[in-house]
Formats: structure tokens, C-alpha cells, sequence
């Protein structure tokens, strides 16, 4: 009888096995879109409460899910290390990836067609680390009319200098230091997504797995003429005013909840600049919503593309920002407007504010206007439409793939052991499901920040930030107090500490060794 019953126990659990081992979804190999923008603002699109001109992505996200809890890890290349293995980014060797595999990798060893079209930032190039295609920036950033023209040396700002920088472009395989197109046309967001295109005419009746990271509204501030003539004018009304629009919107749609606090302002007062300086910083500002406009156009250039292939109805497409918007000070043309290719200046500190509306702070910290991001999830028939408050971090889109998928993450990649991928699967929030987050979420970026998350409470350390020197932990209770108006580190000292030890614990064993 006994071993009757440890037979039946072993079939069980034996078959049971077998079961949750499948895909989870009924629709097997759906071709998979991941696009993601560079240093824009939490609520800079129309679906999160923005005034700038985004329609395709308004209409795939009023089709789709809304995230307004979803992590990235504040810097470029620690976000992209992150997205494309499923870790933290100095677990796996941040730019290297030496001990992760990207997602190329996992979905081209079970027959999807991979490519990649846009800002790879990481070092070993794509078509090493499973990708058929690439063409695009392999650095940080570049002229959006001719990468090859670069800041010149401006010594007018003091403790600054710029040099020339030849940026690292890439064809296939191909590495070019300097690169200049012959296309009189040429702008960097319409020509990665013409290559985007282009690839899918290669998938040969695959499945296929395209990664479009466009560079977008990472400065320098260029766009079309006629793009930007849309917008002239409509930011003269300023930051603050902007900032409450959008904050007023954003409660009307569910973006946040009604006992949301705008957080303080982190500029100057608009009405303290001079004429001169609105007109300035309307240009600005118009430039940098320009660019953003244009993704959309070109997100609906790509959207028309996958329709007429016939495969839009199996196809998942997620949406997200690599960090919060930018507040990097940046000029080496002063004489010259924002926009065309001469040119190469960043946003100003409040229109990144504004960006961020309603949340703290900018790119490079661990404040939540440095780490928030938009996230908009679409699948038709998979995917339950609305928005969501679960919490959802970069690292978790990695194995909701292999989840959806039934691909396998390897052991081993180039001679290394890799590190099995540390998300959550997504999977059942897609689907309207409440599932069990995160213990903990974690962001580090050596010397600059650290940052803890654990159910509403998150610990932070910002150790420089514009002048700022920012030794000690503050603690902020995300639930009542989403936009960190009240550190209680001095409150809850015994909390603030056992975060700052799980962290400690968390980087001594997590870091590459």
C-alpha cells in the first residue's frame, strides 16, 4: 500500500511537471517587439498624461496594459545589460555580459528569426550575442543628421571641456568610427526603424524576435524642421504650468492615485526667467517633444508593417524608457538654436522635471523620476487591456520570454556559466492576474547610487547629485508617499537599517566575482 502511494505521488507530480514545462500561453512562437527610448520622462506620452503627440502608442496602450510601477536601472547600458539577460547588470558583467545570455541567444536556439535595429550600448556586438541583423549606434549617443559630427572643444563653461568623440557605428558586423551616410535624408530615428523594416521582409515564415532601442530624446536636441514647428509656442506657458497639466491628467486617468503629491519643484521658477530666456527654453523643449513625436511616427510606420504581414494578432509588444528624463547641463554651440545638425545642446533641468511629472529627481539616481518608467504591454486576445499597480522590474521581461516561449536560458555562454535570470514572470499580470511581486528589487551604480525596494519600502542612497553629497540611507513608503516627500530613515531607523543590510548582502553576493 505504501508503495502505491508514493507511485501515484511520483506520477503526480511527474506529470505535473511535464504540464507547467509548456508555454504558458495557448498561442506558441508569437513574434515578440521590444522597443525601447532613450532618458524620456515618466509622462511625457499622451497615455501617461502628456501633452506631446504620441497617437500610435496612445492607441496600443488603450489596447494594451499600462504599468505605472515598472523599474529600469537609471543608467543607459546598466538598463540594456539588464533588459537582455534578465539580471542585474554587475552580476552578469554590466557591458561585457560575460556571465548572462541575451535574449537573442534564448529565442535563436529554438528558430526565432533575431534582430536589432538602434542604440546597443553594451560591449561585444549583437550578431556575437544572438542577433542575425544589426545596424545602428553601438555607443552611447551621436548627431541624430550625421553621427560622425561630434561636440567640438567649448571652453566657455567652466571646469568643462569636449572634445571630438568618433561614436562606434555598426553594420552587421562591421564597426565604423565615424560613420557618414550618404543619404541626404538620413536621421538617426526614421533610418533605424527603415532597417527594422527592412528585416522583417528576412523572417522566411519564423517566428521573429525584433529589439528596436531607438536613441531618442537622449540629447543632443535635433529633429525635423517641421516636426518642431508643431510645438513652437505651445511651452510658453512653462514647466510649472506643464507640470500641473500633466499632474492633473494623470489622476484623471488612473496613472496615479488621488492622494498623489506633485513633488517639489527642481528648477528654477518659470516666472523668474527673462523673455528672452522662455523663447530659449520654448525652442527647447519644442526640439525634444519633436523627438519624441517622431518615434510615434515611426512606431506607426513599423505598427503598418507587422498588420500587412498578417501577423499583428500573435504578436507581444512592450514599450518602455532605459531611465528617467535627463538633467545633464550640456552646450558646446551656444550661438546656435536647437535642432538642425550644426547644433548640440540637452534639455534644461526643468523641462526634465516636467518629464518626470510627478516624481522626484532625473536619470542617474534612484529617486523614482530616475528609475519609473512607462511600460505598455500589448497582445491581442492575450493581454487584458487597463492599467495595473503591480510592481514589475526590466529584469522580469527576460523570463516572461522564455515563459511565453518555452525557450531555455543555457548554462553556459562563450566558456562561461551564466547566471540563471533572477525576474518574476509577468505572464499572469498580462492576463489581469494578481500575482506575488518582487521580495526585493535592487539598483546600484558604482559610486554614484544605491537603492532597495521590499513590498512599499524603499531605501535609498544618492551619493553625488548636483552638488549633493548624500552619505546616509533615507527611507520612503512608496504607498502613502509615492513621490518621496518624507524621508523616515530618522523615524524608522530599525526599517531603514534592515533594508540597508539586505542590500549590502544582496551586492556581496550578487556582483560578478
Amino acid at each position: 500500500m505504501q508503495k502505491l502511494f508514493f507511485l501515484n505521488f511520483f506520477l503526480y507530480y511527474f506529470f505535473s511537471g511535464l504540464v507547467f514545462s509548456q508555454p504558458s500561453t495557448y498561442r506558441s512562437n508569437p513574434n515578440i517587439v521590444i522597443i525601447m527610448v532613450d532618458d524620456m520622462g515618466y509622462s511625457d506620452l499622451g497615455c501617461y498624461g502628456g501633452e506631446i503627440e504620441t497617437p500610435n502608442l496612445d492607441k496600443l496602450a488603450e489596447s494594451g496594459l499600462r504599468f505605472t510601477q515598472f523599474y529600469n536601472a537609471a543608467k543607459c547600458h546598466t538598463t540594456r545589460a539588464e533588459l537582455l539577460t534578465g539580471n542585474y547588470a554587475f552580476s552578469i558583467g554590466d557591458t561585457d555580459m560575460e556571465y548572462g545570455a541575451t535574449f537573442g541567444e534564448v529565442l535563436q536556439a529554438i528558430g526565432y528569426k533575431t534582430y536589432i535595429s538602434g542604440k546597443w550600448h553594451q560591449n561585444p556586438l549583437p550578431k556575437t550575442r544572438g542577433f542575425d541583423h544589426y545596424y545602428g549606434l553601438a555607443d552611447g549617443c551621436s548627431n541624430y543628421f550625421n553621427p560622425r559630427t561630434e561636440p567640438r572643444m567649448n571652453e566657455g563653461l567652466p571646469g568643462r571641456k569636449y572634445q571630438d568623440r568618433l561614436r562606434r557605428w555598426v553594420i552587421e558586423d562591421r564597426t565604423i568610427m565615424g560613420y557618414t551616410s550618404q543619404d541626404k535624408h538620413f536621421y538617426h530615428t526614421d533610418i533605424v526603424t527603415d532597417y527594422a523594416i527592412d528585416y522583417l521582409n528576412d523572417r522566411q515564415g519564423k517566428p521573429f524576435l525584433l529589439y528596436l532601442p531607438f536613441t531618442a530624446p537622449h540629447y543632443p536636441l535635433h529633429a525635423w524642421s517641421e516636426d518642431i514647428t508643431k510645438y513652437r509656442g505651445k511651452y510658453k506657458i512653462g514647466w510649472d504650468v506643464v507640470r500641473n497639466q500633466r499632474f492633473k491628467r494623470m489622476k484623471e486617468m488612473g496613472i496615479i492615485g488621488p492622494d498623489h503629491k506633485l513633488s517639489d519643484r527642481s528648477s528654477k521658477k518659470w516666472m523668474s526667467l527673462s523673455e528672452k530666456q522662455k523663447e530659449a527654453e520654448d525652442l527647447k523643449m519644442s526640439v525634444y517633444a519633436a523627438m519624441v513625436d517622431r518615434i510615434d511616427q515611426n512606431l506607426g510606420r513599423l505598427f503598418t508593417k507587422i498588420k500587412q504581414m498578417g501577423v499583428w494578432e500573435n504578436t507581444l509588444i512592450i514599450f518602455l524608457s532605459d531611465n528617467g528624463a535627463c538633467s545633464e547641463l550640456i552646450n558646446t554651440t551656444p550661438n546656435l538654436d536647437p535642432g538642425p545638425v550644426e547644433s548640440y545642446s540637452t534639455l534644461s533641468r526643468g523641462w526634465a522635471n516636467a518629464s518626470n511629472t510627478p516624481y522626484k529627481r532625473f536619470k542617474f539616481s534612484s529617486y523614482e523620476g530616475g528609475i519609473r518608467t512607462p511600460l505598455v504591454v500589448y497582445w491581442k486576445g492575450v493581454v487584458e487591456p487597463g492599467i495595473t499597480h503591480q510592481v514589475g522590474h526590466v529584469i522580469d521581461l527576460l523570463p516572461t520570454i522564455q515563459d511565453i516561449t518555452g525557450a531555455i536560458y543555457p548554462d553556459e555562454i562563450k566558456g562561461n556559466r551564466t547566471k540563471a535570470p533572477v525576474g518574476i514572470l509577468l505572464l499572469p499580470i498580462f492576463k489581469g492576474k494578481i500575482r506575488k511581486g518582487h521580495d526585493e528589487i535592487f539598483w546600484h551604480f558604482p559610486g554614484k547610487f544605491k537603492g532597495i525596494r521590499q513590498g512599499d519600502f524603499k531605501a535609498i542612497q544618492n551619493k553625488s547629485f548636483r552638488g549633493l553629497n548624500q552619505s546616509s540611507w533615507e527611507l520612503y513608503d512608496l504607498k502613502n508617499d509615492p513621490t518621496e516627500m518624507e524621508n523616515l530613515s530618522t523615524k524608522m531607523p530599525i526599517k531603514t537599517s534592515e533594508l540597508t543590510k539586505i542590500w549590502k548582502k544582496w551586492w556581496h553576493t550578487s556582483k560578478k566575482k
